[in-house]
């Protein structure tokens, strides 16, 4: 199974949605969205970037979350997604500050 087939089923199944409700949102024609959905999870077809977009968005998710292939790294992938602008500014604050504060 590929990471991109692997992250899309996690997100859907947190999300709680449906192989055709995801693919619907996504903007999958209703008639074949199911199909689509369960190909892409399989790792049968992996859909262009395009698509990958718009279900990302669907899943309000970052499109890096469905490639990144380390479990820590797909969650804070989404993690730091969610989090406001202001939240994202402190955490980046909090994380350069040790990282690049040359040693006493």
């Amino acid at each position: 199974m590929s990471a991109f087939s692997k992250r899309l089923k996690e997100a859907r199944c947190e999300a709680g949605l449906s192989q055709e409700r995801l693919g619907v949102l996504a903007g999958i024609d209703e008639m074949s969205a199911s199909a689509r959905m369960n190909q892409y999870e399989r790792g049968k077809h992996e859909p262009d970037f395009s698509m990958v977009g718009r279900i990302a968005r669907a899943l309000n998710m970052p499109t890096s979350y469905f490639y990144a292939e380390d479990d820590d790294e797909a969650r804070l992938l989404q993690w730091f997604y969610r989090l406001s602008a202001d939240e994202r500014a402190e955490l980046m604050q909090r994380v350069e500050k040790p990282l690049f504060s040359s040693p006493s």
